[in-house]
């Protein structure tokens, strides 16, 4: 039941899912903290250390359930956040209490977890990235072909399409998946590298043989999942990390707020909505509006996480030597909360996209309105070809254009360029013979074509049709 006097964080209560609230949570955190101390303890038994099969057996039974009100009264006495759990533990788990965390240092379980839920966190982001794609690809390919208006500096420019225009958005997000697979493929665990990164406490422990210190490091890394540890490190492993990842996150986050924002521009056109369901509410005082607060909560949140990606880079750039601690409490706060933020992006994302609703109608009386300003050159081409003086159209064609434009601007009338040069005998044309260059079709490029090759040569490829098995896509609020 929540507590209205206490403050909760609007990521964990309207916006991420459950999925990446859990692995943000306490209970992932601290059951991996165990997983380290058994595997440390199943590497130093295996190598010679006097740790018994019992011992282990007792520490994995006790894994799961963590006696919080022990380590919190614990914490209060000693101000040491991984002690208080080592004794914790050790209360739970009687016989293996005098080899937890043997010959290790606190970065051992506190930066080996940070590198396992920013793993499993990338995880979850790529999987969502994908869905978000799949459906993108779906809407690209059913309006491949539909033309609608391109714009250049908001401005009318030449015809695109509807499923050309989603392509742009898919291809930035294309982008991102590949950084993400390569922050994935290359994250190292920090592995058991010591008090300053020398690893001089199990060389002490194995008593000076360096090869068992490297298969400790070896086997800690195996039982975790990962294929390596870092090369080197002070007591941490280097917060350029942390930074990497969060600049991977904003990269998402960017994305998604490029796609939200073209969107909110497409609704007030009336071209393109995001969905907007039968009870929902626009406006508190005006009834009728449909604003599009989806695509704006997607612009917000990514503003947030592109400017908490600052953090990190702050941290990394600040680090002296071999440790100091002013980055743990900024980087409690600002790598979980980015996850987090883009998790509830691409929640929104994924929720507008295969919502998507389209008027074709009000697209096309839109090109209609700027259509004879674009083919004028075509005209001009065919009255050149009935034997007019080009320079001279082009000249007329300029006056006409100027003129309609005004009739618009000014008088807010319709677009009646072409019914001034069917009017002007210098161009030698009927409206017929005009108005045959005015199918938005001919004007569309290859954009069919490059819709299918994206997707069928880029896109699916890597995503395939992406189904939701992730359970916790629905918003909210």
């Amino acid at each position: 039941m929540a507590d209205h006097n206490t403050y909760q964080s609007p990521l964990s209560s309207r916006y991420a899912s459950k999925e990446m609230l859990y692995t943000f949570s306490d209970n992932f955190k601290f059951r991996t903290w165990r997983s380290l101390w058994i595997a440390l303890a199943r590497a130093e038994k295996q190598l010679g250390l006097p740790v018994t099969d019992e011992q282990i057996a007792e520490l994995e039974a006790n894994r799961e359930d963590i006696n919080y009100e022990d380590a919190a009264k614990r914490e209060r006495e000693v101000r040491h956040d991984v002690m208080a759990h080592v004794y914790a533990y050790g209360l739970q788990c009687p016989k293996a209490k005098p080899i937890i965390h043997l010959g290790a240092t606190s970065a051992y379980v506190g930066d080996n977890t940070d590198i396992i839920q920013m793993r499993e966190g990338l995880r979850l982001v790529r999987a969502k990235v994908c869905l978000v794609l799949s459906e993108l690809g779906k809407f690209a390919r059913k309006y491949k072909d539909m033309p609608t208006l391109g714009f250049t500096h908001f401005q009318p420019a030449q015809l695109t399409t509807v499923g050309k225009r989603a392509t742009l958005w898919a291809n930035e997000l294309l982008m991102d998946l590949d950084e993400i697979d390569y922050r994935i493929s290359t994250l190292a665990l920090l592995g058991s590298k010591g008090t300053t990164g020398t690893q001089a406490s199990f060389l002490e422990l194995f008593g000076g043989d360096h090869e068992k210190v490297l298969e400790l490091d070896r086997l800690v890394c195996k039982e975790l999942g990962f294929e390596r540890t870092v090369p080197v490190s002070g007591q941490t492993y280097s917060r350029k990390i942390d930074s990497l990842v969060l600049n991977t996150l904003s990269g998402v986050a960017q994305s998604a707020s490029k796609f939200a924002n073209d969107l909110r521009l497409l609704q007030h056109l009336k071209e393109i909505e995001e969905p907007f369901e039968k009870s929902q509410i626009g406006s508190s005082a005006m009834p009728y509006k449909r604003n599009p607060m989806r695509s704006e909560r997607i612009t917000s949140l990514a503003r947030y996480v592109m400017t908490d990606s600052l953090n990190p880079a702050v941290t990394a750039a600040t680090q002296w030597f071999e440790r100091t601690l002013d980055d743990s409490a900024n980087k409690r706060i600002a790598v979980p909360e980015a996850f987090l933020a883009v998790d509830a992006i691409l929640n929104i994302y994924s929720n507008v996209v295969s919502g998507l609703v389209v008027y074709p109608k009000v697209i096309e009386k839109h090109i209609r309105n700027e259509l004879p300003f674009m083919v004028s050159e075509n005209i001009m081409m065919a009255a050149v070809k009935r034997g007019g003086d080009r320079q001279e159209l082009h000249e007329a064609i300029r006056t006409h254009a100027m003129a309609a434009g005004r009739e618009v601007k000014e008088f807010g009338r319709s677009n009646d360029l072409i019914d001034r040069i069917v009017a002007d005998p210098s161009f030698g044309l009927t409206k017929e013979e005009i108005e045959a260059h005015l199918n938005p079709a001919d004007y569309i490029g290859r954009c069919p074509e490059q819709v299918d090759a994206f997707l069928d040569e880029c896109l699916l490829p890597r995503v395939g049709e992406a189904e939701s098995s992730l359970g916790d896509m629905e918003l909210k609020v």
